[in-house]
């Protein structure tokens, strides 16, 4: 009887998977659990987590997966990130045990580039993936001239590769400016089972507006990059420019600037820390009547995809890749680079016609409806075969 052939192997290399929850975890360990779904055998190779919590993780199903653990530690001006240790050895051991057919080096630093280095060694395609324009970072972090050294690096990183997965048009035009010619736009895909507006609940909409209030909802890192102080500003000037208020702003998540963010917010403010990724953060999405934005950085903005999956219309800036799923008038309300005026003047117009936010909502739900998470998903596994072929 002839043997049944050997399932394609990929080793999955990233310096960010669940429990950690953030855009990168999310879509690396959804595609993960993609992949083993159609026919590959797949390894990963990740950070160690202190204390996981189950709820954290994305809502995955199936077999589980082997995750090799690298030991890290927090990185100190934002905790709740790892840095691996630099475990080349341990690295190139399980590249050559599992003998793998594919490497995707997910993220760029310590696991991803040791995990480059262990598949050159061993004769193995590589494939990367350009979530994050890092060199725009410098600047939200005061230090610009840092941005051309930062830049190098990735443009060498990803020039290794054979083929750079990036979630968007702008974000593969990033690459195409650093020199890199093999990006494929892949990843813009939103897990309709979880965020819908079917999620809503009573308990979750009195906990967050239940008195009445239009309730805004910002959902991410609390980091210098995601711009949140613009929010809270614009918040701010939208309820003492509307007589009786009746304005929420309601922020979920974490980060170095959550302090700062605090001593700033006016009334009306509300902070959640960190919530289930899929127990409560799909109720909020769901519960909440719009949902804000202002980050400049994103090459995805997978929030945004959340939010419009839960039936709530935008209010963001056109920039990255979130200008590719945005639409003015049609699923959300586009605002120019942190002007704080022109938000404000947004949150009211919305807060204040009732019609134009259920239009927007609706608006909001069929360009979700397109970004089937199983598609995108197809599309990889496709993808990878045709790297395997050439």
């Amino acid at each position: 009887m002839p043997r049944a052939p050997r399932r394609p192997r990929i080793l999955v290399c990233t310096d960010t998977y669940p429990p950690q929850v953030n855009g990168v975890s999310v879509v690396t360990a959804l595609s993960v659990q993609g992949l083993v779904e159609r026919g590959w055998e797949c390894r990963v190779i990740a950070p160690r987590y202190p204390a996981p919590a189950p709820d954290q993780r994305p809502a995955l199903s199936g077999p589980p997966v082997d995750v090799e653990a690298i030991r890290s530690a927090p990185f100190p001006p934002y905790p709740d990130l790892r840095i691996a240790a630099p475990a080349a050895r341990r690295i190139d051991r399980v590249v050559a045990e599992f003998r793998p057919d594919l490497v995707h080096c997910a993220t760029e630093f310590v696991i991803g580039r040791l995990a480059q280095r262990g598949a050159r060694r061993h004769g193995i395609p590589i494939v990367t993936s350009f979530h994050t324009d890092f060199g725009r970072y410098t600047a939200s972090y005061g230090l610009p001239w840092l941005r051309p050294t930062v830049t190098r690096y990735l443009s060498r990183f990803h020039r290794r590769a054979v083929r750079t997965y990036t979630p968007s048009e702008a974000a593969r035009r990033e690459l195409v400016g650093m020199g890199v010619t093999t990006g494929e736009v892949w990843g813009r895909g939103v897990d309709l089972a979880v965020f819908s507006p079917t999620r809503r609940t009573a308990r979750m909409r009195e906990r967050i507006g239940g008195d009445g209030c239009f309730t805004f909802l910002y959902v991410g890192r609390l980091a210098a990059e995601k711009s949140v102080d613009v929010l809270v500003r614009a918040f701010a000037r939208a309820s003492g420019m509307r007589e009786g208020a009746g304005l929420r702003l309601v922020i979920a998540g974490t980060g170095p600037v959550e302090a700062a963010l605090r001593r700033a917010a006016p009334p009306g403010v509300m902070f959640l820390g960190h919530l289930g990724r899929t127990t409560e953060l799909p109720e909020l999405y769901a519960s909440a009547d719009a949902f804000a934005f202002a980050s400049l950085t994103e090459t995805l903005g997978l929030v945004v995809l959340e939010a419009m999956a839960s039936g709530l219309p935008v209010l963001a800036v056109p920039a990255g890749g979130v200008a590719e799923h945005l639409r003015d008038g049609e699923n959300g309300i586009a605002v120019a680079d942190h002007d704080v005026s022109r938000m404000a003047k947004a949150m009211l117009r919305l807060a204040d016609d009732r019609a134009l936010t259920r239009k927007l909502a609706e608006g909001a739900l069929r360009t979700a409806a397109l970004l089937s998470w199983d598609a995108e998903l197809d599309r990889l596994d496709a993808s990878y075969r045709r790297v395997l072929a050439v």
